[in-house]
């Protein structure tokens, strides 16, 4: 089989096929016996019957037309395979193909959308900024700080506290339906609520603003549309909810102090200072697996970011085909269907369809942009690289795995693939990384140290 390639405008491809006169010849008459075993033709005995009988009983094109559409499947891959050709999509052939000849020469030719060629901007090496390596006192302190969260409790604040945003109560509520009848799901001597919990409306909770403990206060609120689980016994009963509330005491958070007794009986650990080696162990261990791809996922973004020109809406369909044929079989497994995942999500289907689209451009991009990185530093995939992805598949027979896909033309999958392992692999080891630096406030400060020292003081710090 010969192969010859004519480039067309708009990266498309013209591939015209010789199949050699030996191989047409050899494959009609394996045709002719093949249709003598397969049909019954009267007067003779299955796979006896001649050339003229079968054209007579089935038409006489039928053999070289079966041959042709054999031959035709057959060697279009491997041209293209054969021809270092990247397709995009399926060739078209045209309809005035004519079908082989004994004794003759097949040629026959196909058009194909090709890969395009991608430029960047610049091939200089990306440049990228990382978390530092190792741990830091600031990091451990953060992650003590989280750990301290789970142990607060809730304390009385001094008594000149106001009520605020997020801050907890204790209350006594009377509450009464639009004929003055006791709520009694809703009406308690007692009970200890934190604003912007949700049990009770926002409308609710912005009434308690800047009560003090012992104040009181009487007022109404509509029940919403939407309720919340102390209004939810309510709804369609009554259209108003009348308030006679007290504010017996304003509470807040209380974290405890970081001393080695409390880690001991906490944490069981035997100080503070081992604790923070184990912290520090986890966070260096924690960057030691997130660091390397986060590296390469940066550099990619960079490198994406210098792509000329527009991106294929025929590789967007594949890829965007590929991501949802992977989704489907990801939610087959776990049991869920898309409904629910759209529901747990909280999106409707055309956000999803969105974010797929989304995703195929970014996936897109970045392809290209290694084709082109690859282009320019003269990456390529040799023999060895390709049967080493077929040694490595972990497949119990790669020979005959390869030779699978080799005949269905599909090593150019495998190259491409190769391709851009190895221009990533470059573009990573080249990169140039500075270490990232946490915001700073005008004092300097980092972190949420910093917030903290730089919030104004109220009426709870001063009575402190």
């Amino acid at each position: 089989m010969e192969t010859k390639v004519e480039a067309l405008e708009g990266n498309r491809a013209k591939v015209t096929v010789t199949v050699e006169e030996a191989t047409v010849s050899d494959r009609i008459k394996k045709q002719y016996k093949e249709f003598a075993n397969k049909y019954n033709f009267p007067g003779f005995r299955k796979g006896k019957a001649p050339r003229p009988v079968v054209d007579s009983m089935l038409g006489k094109e039928a053999v070289r037309a079966a041959v042709t559409d054999d031959l035709v499947n057959e060697t279009f891959p491997l041209a293209i395979d054969g021809s270092g050709l990247f397709p995009v999509g399926q060739p078209s052939f045209g309809e005035d193909m004519e079908i082989v000849e004994d004794k003759a020469d097949y040629v026959y030719s196909f058009e194909i959308d090709t890969k395009p060629t991608p430029e960047l901007t610049s091939y200089d090496n990306v440049e990228i900024e990382l978390p530092a390596e190792g741990a830091s006192d600031a990091e451990i302190d953060e992650e003590i700080d989280a750990l301290l969260e789970h142990y607060y409790e809730i304390v009385d604040a001094p008594a000149n506290t106001k009520v605020k945003e997020d801050k907890y109560v204790d209350i006594a509520v009377k509450a009464t339906d639009d004929n003055g009848e006791d709520i009694s799901s809703i009406s308690t001597g007692s009970m200890e609520y934190g604003l912007g919990s949700g049990l009770l409306p926002k409308t609710f909770d912005d009434e308690l603003i800047g009560l003090k403990k012992g104040d009181t206060k009487q007022f109404t609120i509509d029940v919403p549309v939407e309720p919340t689980a102390m209004t939810s016994s309510v709804l369609g009963k009554t259209s108003q909810i009348n308030f006679d509330v007290e504010i017996r005491s304003v509470r807040k958070r209380s974290l405890p102090k970081l001393t080695d007794e409390w880690v001991k009986s906490k944490i069981g650990m035997d100080d503070v200072a081992a604790l923070r080696k184990e912290i520090e162990d986890e966070i260096i261990q924690s960057k030691d697996a997130y660091l390397p791809r986060m590296k390469e996922a940066r550099s990619l973004a960079a490198l994406a970011e210098r792509l000329e020109g527009d991106l294929p809406e025929g590789l967007v369909e594949e890829a965007e085909t590929s991501l949802l044929q992977d989704f489907f079989t990801q939610l087959q497994r776990q049991g869920v269907t898309l409904d629910a995942y759209l529901q747990q999500q909280g999106i409707n289907s055309a956000q999803f369809r969105d974010d797929i689209k989304s995703q195929a451009n970014d996936v897109v991009r970045q392809d290209l942009a290694l084709d082109a990185w690859a282009q320019h530093y003269g990456i390529e995939a040799t023999d060895e690289d390709v049967h080493a992805e077929f040694e490595n598949s972990g497949v119990s027979d790669p020979e005959a795995l390869f030779e699978e896909w080799r005949k269905n033309g599909q090593m150019h999958v495998i190259k491409l693939g190769v391709i851009r392992q190895k221009a990533a692999a470059d573009l990573v080891e080249k990169a140039q990384v500075t270490e990232a630096k946490p915001e700073e406030d005008a004092l300097g400060k980092t972190g949420k140290h910093a917030a903290k020292e730089s919030e104004e003081p109220d009426e709870e710090a001063a009575e402190e």
